[in-house]
């Protein structure tokens, strides 16, 4: 070739592997990496450049071809960095070299490779673009889907650059409308991950028995949280969402742990809290006996929930009962809650019965302010209280003690609500709601155990809960 002649006559020096990348002399190439095949993956002294990064930015094809086919016992380094963070096809962007581009991504160059500066070839090849009056390696780019909205380490996107300098307006015209085809296809994207999570949200659902209004209120905060999903993904630049913090009012057994739990997966599922850890503490968990004690407990408590849920159970017992002891810390546990509250690192629900959380309410003025949803967690009618029943037979996890029983097909639901009736007093249900099914079940399966002969060896009859197994169960439970 004659650059290589040139060259040569004014150096009485034989080229280097990186000479010969940069000349173009393959053959050349090709006789030193045979000769010392550890060249492939060489630095020179000025740049710290691969042969791969000089044939890549000089759009010497050939060359970039043969290293990419290399077969020798060295492997060539495709990500390769040169001083200045930049990869083989950073050379390629920034010169315009668009053959040398193709050839590197069709072997899986990466787009997102950033150079110390935090350019990716995008922004390389859009920034040269006015001074080599090209736009084709920039088209390429496009075409293997680089992506426009990434920015460097200023902030700044590959138009930003563009719109900063001389301009281009054919460039310009491929990134507006590769920005529009991203929006879209990212809005398709996220109408199909919203379909998914709202029906994983209805599975979820289909666990709580009752509570209307809440889980009206679940669905409208996850569709408002997955449509703003859809809405930054077209591009529409709409206020962060803030969970809000809550307050679970009802009797003991009316789910409010349980509906705490599917909040949190909710929570996290659409992107609001980083975790969907609950983490559920009473007053014994934060308030300390002595002088001091209480603020740290506390606050390792607090800690130990950010990014998800605290869940304080029985949070009336944070108040004492006359506002004159004086020696009760639960006030200040409460305060400590309070003071984390505005920080948006936790989500707190205060739980416990309606009446004496009251007291919990009139304690501290800002409680109002903070807490901005109430929810009542009605007693569970006979009817619910069946529900619970088939829904806990129908998902017993395998070391449970029920895994792998059924309920006999007489134990309908109608059957079931008027067996609870039957067995059970009002004071019964209003104090243990959901939280009789279990021990009623427990104890159904012991019946069932006792009144089986020890030779029976029918499988029905093994795994079979009946409404006489059932009925003992109920009988069981404390008056």
């Amino acid at each position: 070739m004659p650059g290589t002649q040139d060259r040569r006559s004014r150096s009485s020096k034989p080229l280097t592997v990186h000479g010969h990348a940069q000349s173009g002399d393959l053959i050349g190439l090709q006789k030193k990496l045979e000769e010392n095949p550890s060249l492939l993956n060489a630095r020179n002294d000025v740049m710290a450049q691969t042969p791969l990064h000089v044939a890549a930015g000089y759009n010497n094809v050939e060359i970039v071809k043969f290293l990419l086919d290399w077969r020798g016992p060295e492997k060539i380094e495709l990500e390769a960095k040169n001083m200045y963070g930049e990869t083989p096809l950073h050379m390629a962007a920034k010169n315009g070299c668009n053959e040398a581009a193709r050839l590197l991504l069709d072997r899986g160059a990466s787009l997102t490779a950033k150079a110390n500066n935090g350019m990716t070839p995008l922004h390389l090849a859009v920034w040269s673009s006015p001074r080599i009056e090209d736009c084709l390696t920039v088209k390429t780019l496009l075409e293997y889907n680089a992506d426009c909205n990434v920015t460097d380490n200023e902030g700044m996107t590959p138009l930003n650059h563009l719109l900063q300098g001389p301009g281009n307006e054919k460039v310009h015209e491929l990134l507006q409308r590769h920005l529009e085809e991203q929006r879209k296809r990212k809005a398709v994207e996220a109408f199909g991950e919203t379909k998914a999570k709202m029906a994983e949200l209805e599975e979820a659902m289909t666990h709580i028995v009752g509570l209307h209004e809440l889980k009206l209120q679940l669905k409208k905060w996850a569709r408002g949280m997955l449509l703003d999903e859809k809405r930054r993904a077209l591009g529409l630049r709409v206020a962060a969402r803030k969970p809000p913090h809550m307050a679970f009012l009802g009797n003991p057994g009316t789910g409010k742990t349980m509906v705490a739990r599917i909040l949190g997966r909710l929570l996290h599922m659409v992107g609001i809290l980083p975790t969907d850890k609950v983490t559920e503490v009473q007053r014994t968990d934060l308030v300390g006996e002595f002088v001091g004690h209480t603020g740290p407990k506390t606050r390792r408590k607090i800690k130990e929930a950010e990014g998800g849920i605290l869940f304080v159970d029985e949070a009336y017992r944070l108040i004492p009962m006359q506002k004159a002891d004086d020696k009760d810390y639960g006030l200040e546990a409460l305060e400590e809650i309070m003071s984390f509250m505005d920080s948006g690192k936790v989500v707190v629900i205060f739980a416990g019965y309606s009446e004496p959380m009251k007291r919990v309410i009139s304690s501290n003025e800002g409680f109002c302010r903070r807490v901005t949803k109430f929810f009542y967690f009605g007693d569970f009618s006979t009817k619910e209280l069946a529900e619970i029943t088939h829904l806990k037979m129908s998902s017993q996890v395998e070391d449970s003690m029920l895994y792998g029983f059924k309920l006999h097909w007489a134990c309908s639901m109608g059957a079931v609500a008027d067996l609870i009736e039957r067995e059970t007093t009002e004071k019964q249900r209003k104090e243990m709601n959901g939280g009789l099914i279990d021990p009623m079940l427990v104890n159904a399966r012991e019946n069932l155990d006792l009144r089986l002969d020890l030779e029976c060896m029918d499988i029905d009859d093994l795994l079979t809960i009946t409404l006489e197994d059932l009925e003992a169960g109920l009988r069981s439970l404390p008056q």
